[in-house]
């Protein structure tokens, strides 16, 4: 399943530079690039608002979505944004151009489905290794997030990237070896876990 696509208005930007970035923030827009797919970069501008809540709904480095620069419309994905440090305020976004047939390089999240028929049903604890996995994708088909099933996985399984089932087309980025994504480890008291948590809060606070 892939994020549906949205559709971003800009405005092309004839001055750029430290200066006009800074006026663009204040009016309320966010400058902007869009390179790629063998042409010269675009300097764009981009509301704010629009921006910043696509970021906060998710999956926005996942998605491909069409900015319409002067009446022509582009299809982007977007590569990388800068927050402001202190004020969680978007300083910038650069933006990849992609064709139906572009091959993209994207981290996408993954989620663990099935912990109750695995061995965290028992007390074993999941410790996930990696929370996205890189991977090259069709650029029309990017997943929203891949999946892996941990049932029957044991305290002391290793799930690998050959575990999960990836879409057509999709490949991980890493193929020297087969990667851990997680795994399922003994909580740190043993199995009796919860009798040894009321001695752990009386302030023993001993690595």
């Amino acid at each position: 399943m892939s994020h549906d696509t949205y559709e971003l208005k800009a405005e092309a930007r004839e001055r750029v530079g430290k200066g006009s970035s800074r006026e663009l923030r204040r009016n309320g827009s966010i400058p902007s690039v869009i390179y790629g797919d063998k042409q010269a970069p675009i300097s764009i501008a981009l509301n704010t608002n629009e921006v910043t809540k696509r970021i906060h709904a998710g999956g926005f480095m996942t998605t491909v979505a069409t900015v319409e620069v002067n009446g022509e419309k582009i299809s982007v994905l977007p590569k990388d944004y800068q927050l402001d440090p202190v004020r969680d305020f978007v300083l910038h976004v650069d933006f990849l151009r992609v064709s139906a047939d572009s091959q993209v390089t994207v981290a996408v999240p993954v989620h663990f489905i099935n912990e109750e028929k695995s061995g965290i049903k028992i007390g074993g604890v999941l410790n996930i290794v990696r929370h996205d996995v890189e991977l090259h994708c069709p650029a029309n088909a990017i997943p929203e997030a891949i999946t892996v099933d941990l049932s029957g996985h044991k305290i002391g399984s290793s799930i690998h990237i050959s575990h999960v089932d990836l879409p057509k087309g999709v490949t991980p980025v890493i193929t020297d070896r087969d990667f851990t994504i997680a795994t399922i480890v003994a909580p740190a008291g043993g199995l009796s876990e919860d009798e040894d948590a009321g001695d752990a809060a009386e302030g023993d606070s001993e690595e």
